[in-house]
């Protein structure tokens, strides 16, 4: 499927910089049907490759891969220390409120429901987002808000569950949204637009961004 081919931005001994399509994977899952990925699509032409963190398989955009286990080990702590900055666009159903904010909602498995997580005040995760209306447009049932998204921390759907929680599922989340919303639009309309670190050779900072597809 040439269309799920993701994008190389950056390559160098220590790092690759790739763009991912919303539908590819990021690593591999159950069955056999399921082993198409972006790391084995990376892994093709740079066998050392090794991922560093993950998107969502509905999103798209800026994943960070490591050139062997040294520089695994860097970046991953690198993100442990939180001095790597992501952030995200998403479009959201309705008009938000606020022009910008925090979310700051513990997060867990929903275990009815799996894979979908849920806010759990007694039992989750700590989980901050900090969020920041670009743009609103459309009236009613076409009403919907783009929002910059910067994950302080990195829980599994954290971004769809938050924003889900003020009341503003992303538009077309197949796990998140009404149906309508699904039925409507082709893909999540969540994309991971913009990277920044230290490079853990140089030192030097670096910076990605990525054109944002919707």
């Amino acid at each position: 499927m040439p269309k799920l081919t993701p994008t190389i931005l950056h390559c160098d001994d220590a790092l690759i910089v790739a763009d991912k399509p919303a539908g590819l994977l990021s690593v591999p899952a159950r069955g056999e049907a399921r082993q198409d990925c972006l790391v084995a699509r990376v892994q093709a032409c740079y066998p050392d490759a090794l991922i560093v963190h993950r998107l969502d398989m509905a999103t798209s955009g800026l994943i960070l891969l490591a050139r062997g286990p040294e520089m695994l080990r860097r970046l991953s702590l690198a993100f442990e220390q939180r001095s790597v900055g992501k952030h995200y666009i998403a479009l959201v159903q309705g008009h938000m409120a606020e022009d910008r904010g925090e979310i700051a909602l513990p997060l867990a498995d929903d275990p009815e429901r799996r894979p979908r997580q849920r806010v759990d005040l007694l039992h989750g995760r700590r989980a901050l987002t900090r969020y920041r209306v670009v743009a609103r447009s459309g009236k009613g049932d076409d009403a919907v808000s783009r929002v910059e998204l910067k994950p302080v921390t990195g829980r599994t759907h954290q971004l769809r569950v938050h924003l889900l929680s003020l009341g503003h599922p992303i538009v077309g989340d197949p796990l998140y949204a009404p149906a309508d919303s699904v039925a409507r639009h082709a893909r999540m309309h969540l994309h991971a637009a913009g990277i920044a670190l230290i490079h853990p050779q140089t030192r030097l900072p670096m910076c990605f961004e990525s054109p944002v597809p919707f």
